[in-house]
């Protein structure tokens, strides 16, 4: 397997493997903190086939319940958590945030969802492991050091532009008392600005809620009719601009796209592929 394409100057995630060759990506600031369980998903360890090979944890891409569930089965044990404490998202691109709670563990995964439209996850309870999908958007890991409390989010443009990362920290601040000193936050791997050409429609909506400033590390002019957009930056800038101090935001160096051969990447294969998803638990 060729190595990782790595982004410069950004956090170097680790690369973790287990015996069953489960691929888990994890950032070195949160295991730092030794409060959290976390781990992106990539391709590989799994028992999916063809185009979902291998490490596929969507239920709608694929036929077969038994392997999605056998990969979840891999990915908890690698990780130290249990298929039936995992909650998962059930994501639209709202900025729909829930309160994740011991009666929902086992939920889209083991038994229906009671609820829809939802693509943040919050919790301060240990034993409940929240879970978001990706094949491209943006993850977003946070961590509340004090009060002990975690937020996870799914943020691709519509969310990058609707500030999910900001409206996931209010919830977090409504319900746990969360300051902004306090928090670790984490952009994940994803889509870089050199693989995420948009066209005007899509940068004109970044203009009406960024700064001319900002603007200028976020859009990069291609052509008369396209942009490269680097959802990185946005989500670090909405961040900082929550209050979290810029030594504690980290920023992936794994572009989703760059390694298709690894990762799941929407833009790559479009609907010819499975998704990845990301973890996170209090311990």
């Amino acid at each position: 397997m060729p190595e990782w394409i790595r982004k410069d100057n950004k956090e170097r995630l680790k690369e973790e493997v287990d015996a069953n060759l489960v691929s888990l990506l994890k950032f070195p600031a949160l295991e730092a903190t030794n409060l959290v369980k976390h781990a992106f998903s990539t391709r590989m360890g799994g028992v999916s086939t063809g185009y979902l090979s291998s490490m596929n944890l969507s239920f709608t891409k694929e036929n077969s319940y038994d392997n999605v569930l056998e990969n979840y089965k891999r990915v908890s044990k690698a990780l130290g958590v249990d298929v039936e404490d995992m909650v998962l998202s059930y994501q639209t691109h709202t900025t729909n945030v829930l309160k994740a709670e011991s009666k929902h563990r086992g939920s889209g995964i083991l038994r229906k969802r009671e609820y829809g439209d939802v693509d943040a996850l919050i919790t301060n309870e240990k034993g409940v492991c929240l879970v978001t999908f990706f094949a491209d958007c943006v993850p977003i890991y946070l961590l509340d050091t004090k009060n002990k409390a975690i937020g996870l989010a799914h943020s691709g443009w519509r969310g990058t532009v609707e500030r999910i990362s900001e409206k996931t920290f209010a919830a977090m601040q409504s319900n746990y008392v969360s300051r902004a000193e306090d928090m670790i936050a984490c952009v994940g791997p994803s889509i870089c600005a050199d693989c995420y050409e948009v066209g005007v429609e899509v940068a004109d909506k970044f203009r009406e809620v960024f700064s001319e400033k900002s603007l200028e590390s976020i859009l990069k002019f291609k052509d008369e009719t396209h942009y490269m957009l680097d959802l990185w930056e946005a989500n670090k800038i909405i961040l900082e601009d929550i209050g979290i101090d810029p030594s504690n935001v980290h920023v992936t160096d794994i572009c989703t796209y760059c390694n298709h051969d690894k990762l799941f990447s929407h833009r790559y294969a479009g609907e010819q592929r499975g998704n990845m998803a990301a973890f996170l638990a209090l311990k």
